[in-house]
């Protein structure tokens, strides 16, 4: 059978999603307390691979096993041979044409930031920490010029590896709430580093250091290496996945 998952995971001590063999990552560690709860090797697929450093509340991964166990017990006994920064918060059982990646037809995102003098303890590795005061209303100004389907080579890695740089961005939102600024956006899909790359434009944006037609300035040159700094990774989360109505998620 095909079983669905639901994932959280603190990113802060994993070196990314992606199964790497000498360091910590989410991939190995779920699919250690999976293989337990299974008694078989457990291989998973995942909505979106995250980088070190970033979170998610929204993971969606499916894998395939012969073993029967019911959705309670897949979430109960997987969790209980997870560590503390991981946990399952839904299982489901899915057809044979679902998968975990190429099924999605959408994912969210939330980048946040402490805007405050002082550094927060409490907030050090979920959210970018500026001292310099952001003007959240230019930064969303400035988001505007992104919304759209349009070739986003400016905001991805060097080293990404996507066939094509165009995507579709739905809706790309800053809102201040006291001291945090919060950057989501929704889109088909995303290219390596995007939203950090998008996050690092708004906020020299926000700070005055360039003005609010920078994000389509950047965007026009279709060159990565004219583009803006990359933010860093503890702000950002993978909040939810889409999936067509059919299976149920």
């Amino acid at each position: 059978m095909k079983i669905a998952l639901g994932v959280e995971y603190d990113g802060s001590a994993f070196h990314g999603w992606q199964y790497q063999g000498d360091v910590r990552s989410v991939q190995e560690s779920l699919e250690i307390a999976l293989s337990r709860v299974a008694d078989q090797p457990v291989t998973v697929h995942c909505a979106g691979r995250t980088d070190t450093g970033v979170h998610a509340t929204g993971q969606v991964v499916h894998f395939e096993t012969d073993a029967y166990r019911s959705e309670r017990s897949w979430i109960l006994g997987t969790n209980s041979n997870l560590p503390d920064d991981i946990s399952i918060s839904w299982a489901k059982e899915m057809p044979e044409s679902f998968h975990a990646r190429f099924s999605a037809v959408g994912r969210h995102y939330r980048y946040q930031i402490i805007n405050r003098k002082f550094r927060s303890a409490l907030w050090r590795d979920r959210a970018v920490w500026i001292h310099h005061p952001l003007d959240a209303s230019s930064m969303q100004l400035a988001a505007r010029y992104l919304v759209g389907t349009h070739d986003f080579s400016s905001y991805r890695a060097l080293a990404c590896q996507a066939k094509h740089p165009v995507r579709t961005i739905h809706s790309l939102e800053v809102n201040r709430d006291r001291e945090m600024v919060s950057i989501t956006v929704h889109a088909n899909a995303f290219l390596h580093h995007m939203v950090r790359n998008i996050a690092g434009v708004l906020i020299a944006i926000g700070k005055g250091e360039q003005p609010v037609s920078w994000t389509k300035d950047v965007l026009d040159l279709r060159d990565r290496t004219l583009g803006g700094v990359t933010a860093p990774p503890q702000g950002l989360c993978l909040t939810c996945v889409d999936y067509p109505e059919e299976f149920g998620i």
